[in-house]
């Protein structure tokens, strides 16, 4: 066989084969179109969102909405509490931040809204 088929975008298997127009992996099932690897790519970002629904993106000012325990500190983040330059994260806390006060920190995005 003299076409070279491309890897799985997704597992990056090499067992890869045509079917309908479409390329199919039999290890994890993944279909894709030639060419849409990287359309793909752009469809399964992660898109954050805050208590309010508006998509937060590096850099913006968000406000806490709610009073939250820091763990190791004696005191609470008070509701209210403007965070400004927030950098966006995978993880469960999605959003890595330092605060006046209280230093480098991680917050939940569905703790906050959009300044």
């Amino acid at each position: 066989m003299t076409d070279i088929l491309p890897p799985c975008p997704k597992c990056a298997s090499t067992y890869t084969y045509a079917d309908d127009g479409k390329f199919v992996c039999p290890e994890c099932a993944h279909e894709w179109i030639a060419g849409a690897a990287e359309v793909a790519a752009v469809d399964e970002a992660v898109v954050y969102k805050d208590a309010n629904g508006n998509v937060l993106v590096d850099g913006d000012s968000v406000t806490v909405i709610k009073d939250l325990k820091v763990k190791g500190a004696s005191s609470v983040l008070k509701a209210g509490t403007k965070v400004r330059g927030i950098r966006l994260v995978e993880g469960d806390h999605n959003i890595d931040c330092r605060i006046d006060g209280f230093g480098a920190m991680k917050l939940k995005s569905e703790f906050v809204r959009k300044a």
